[in-house]
């Protein structure tokens, strides 16, 4: 009998229920009927969730791309037996942001997602069969063999040697450890590191082709020259929103109208191809998908999978990754400007120098101010969708694998996760002369300049005790300082509503700020000082040689504080 794996039908979603609080594991339709019972994802890292997450939406916006939330088509739709477009070009003219935010709204009301999902799913499984003759997120021998030169093919010999493979220990991102240098802390042993379940191998394949890095060499055929993806999450700052559940949280995220001219309302997952030729050809392309649910889908690799004594071996050839200059198409990502001239934008990327910097040090990259480059479109969103419910308090979040920094591998380094909440109407705030994210980014220009004087006065007390890195001593200190003011103003942010005394909330933060300070101050610096600190040392001031001990390098860091707190009044 045929093996057989399908994803509509057979459990390998990790969810946490809101009830019991345990874990439990769930088919894709259970996840859709049942998701308002659900807290949220519980995979097996954060940045897998986020993975599986967008993986999803891609479903949900392909259906309510097409039905609306009473599973009605839109009005001028019309769908074929399979659930497929047939009027598309009329169709794009005719759909409206109105269209979409009733069906949101509809949505939302309900509460739970309508049995449109389940037909759906009912009417592609062929195509989520991880066994099936289209194998999930993955082509056949025969289409591998086509895509890729003829010396990379599959075959009995490259099988045995395993050329042109990525190791499932790699594709395990809680090891991802090449075959070439071992991972020195894997949470596996060496007997188990290319040992998982058929559900985590589902999870990790839909995560790698989202976060892949670039140490496999083979690549499709092109008639242009390339360079391989390393996965088009990875290369995002993502931003996402977290609901009361895992309803919420897909609901929120669920982006069914972009104010974006290369946009088109035609949803068109992987799975939605004719065949994997013309899949590999768009992406050949390197152009941006004009829809969510291909851009959510995209494959940095064709993955083949030969199965030897119940053991994976996977094939992989790279894909292009699509030019990311102008792509406003994704929602889920911050933005950095790349030409002053043209105004051109590119997703923001994180590297591993920005590993303890918090979400709120960057605040007008999520929310937008006087001085944001673009905010995320999923914040966007958030402002129609949420038109009415005028006290909700929106917690937005990012989870990401950080690259190594080298350009010949990229391979995850560290993963960073981080969220910050406030409330809807500070967000998205009217006033035009005391408008709150504005305050609020001065807020943070202050206490970032206090952490600033902070490293300094570190820099000094290392220099002191001629240590030999007193830059790194300096990083220390300032972090052991940041740590201590998130959660207190992260506290803050969510407390802030419209109607506040905006003068007296900024004040009531300055004196959590000055409060931090000095037990920073004392815990971190006064505690531990040594006789050298209290003797001090002669250095260079201007063309004289001044003595400088703890107490000068507090007394000058407490006068620039002050200077801090004064430019601010």
């Amino acid at each position: 009998m045929k093996k057989s794996f399908n994803l509509v039908s057979e459990p390998w979603i990790r969810v946490l229920e809101t009830t019991t609080n345990e874990e439990t594991m769930v088919s894709l339709k259970e996840l859709f009927a049942n998701a308002q019972n659900y807290r949220q994802l519980a995979g097996d890292t954060r940045s897998q969730d986020l993975a599986i997450l967008r993986f999803l939406l891609a479903i949900l916006t392909t259906v309510y791309s097409r039905v609306d939330g009473n599973d009605q088509p839109y009005d001028g739709l019309e769908l074929d037996n399979n659930f497929r477009v047939v009027n598309a070009e009329d169709f794009c003219e005719d759909f409206s942001e109105e269209d979409a935010l009733e069906t949101w709204h509809t949505l939302f009301a309900k509460g739970i997602f309508t049995p449109a999902v389940a037909h759906y799913l009912d009417i592609v499984a062929d195509k989520f069969d991880f066994f099936g003759d289209q194998p999930f997120y993955q082509v056949t021998r025969e289409n591998y063999n086509k895509l890729v030169e003829h010396k990379k093919a599959v075959n009995e010999t490259s099988i045995k040697k395993r050329t042109g493979t990525v190791a499932v220990k790699q594709i395990n991102r809680l090891i991802s450890e090449s075959n070439n240098s071992a991972a020195v802390f894997a949470t596996k042993s060496k007997l188990s590191k290319n040992r998982l379940t058929l559900d985590e191998l589902v999870r990790w394949i839909i995560t790698y082709q989202s976060f892949t890095g670039v140490t496999d060499k083979t690549k499709t055929i092109s008639k242009e020259k390339f360079s391989i993806s390393p996965g088009w999450l990875y290369k995002l700052n993502p931003v996402y929103v977290v609901g009361d559940n895992l309803f919420e949280t897909l609901l929120y995220n669920l982006v069914l109208f972009e104010d974006y001219e290369l946009w088109s309302p035609i949803q068109k997952p992987v799975w939605e191809f004719e065949n994997i030729e013309a899949y590999v050809s768009e992406i050949q392309k390197a152009n941006v998908p004009d829809n969510i649910a291909q851009l959510y889908t995209i494959w940095s690799r064709i993955l083949h999978i030969e199965w030897v004594d119940d053991e994976p071996i996977i094939f992989s050839a790279g894909l292009p990754m699509p030019n990311a200059i102008n792509a406003r198409i994704e929602p889920m990502t911050t933005w950095k400007r790349v030409d002053k001239k043209t105004n051109d934008i590119r997703p923001a990327t994180r590297n591993l120098g920005q590993l303890g910097q918090a979400m709120w040090r960057n605040f007008g990259q999520y929310i937008r101010t006087t001085g944001s480059v673009n905010s995320p479109e999923i914040v966007n969103w958030l402002e129609g969708v949420t038109n009415g419910n005028h006290d909700k308090l929106i917690t937005l979040a990012t989870a990401v694998l950080i690259s190594d920094g080298n350009a010949t591998s990229q391979s995850p380094a560290a993963e960073f996760t981080d969220d910050f909440a406030l409330n809807r109407e500070v967000i998205f705030d009217k006033e035009m002369i005391k408008r709150w994210p504005e305050r609020i980014e001065n807020v943070i220009e202050v206490t970032q300049s206090v952490g600033k004087n902070y490293w300094i006065l570190a820099r000094q007390i290392a220099d002191i005790r001629d240590l030999a890195d007193g830059a790194e001593f300096a990083n220390h200190i300032q972090a052991r300082f940041y740590e201590r003011l998130t959660v207190p103003f992260k506290e803050w942010l969510a407390s802030l509503r419209v109607n506040d005394d905006r003068d007296l909330k900024q004040r009531e933060w300055k004196r959590k700020l000055q409060q931090i300070v000095y037990i920073s101050l004392a815990e971190d610096i006064e505690s531990v000082a040594t006789p050298r600190d209290f003797r001090g040392t002669p250095m260079q001031d201007n063309d004289r040689q001044e003595p400088v001990n703890i107490f000068t390098a507090i007394a000058s860091f407490r006068m620039r504080l002050a200077k801090c707190f004064k430019e601010d009044e």
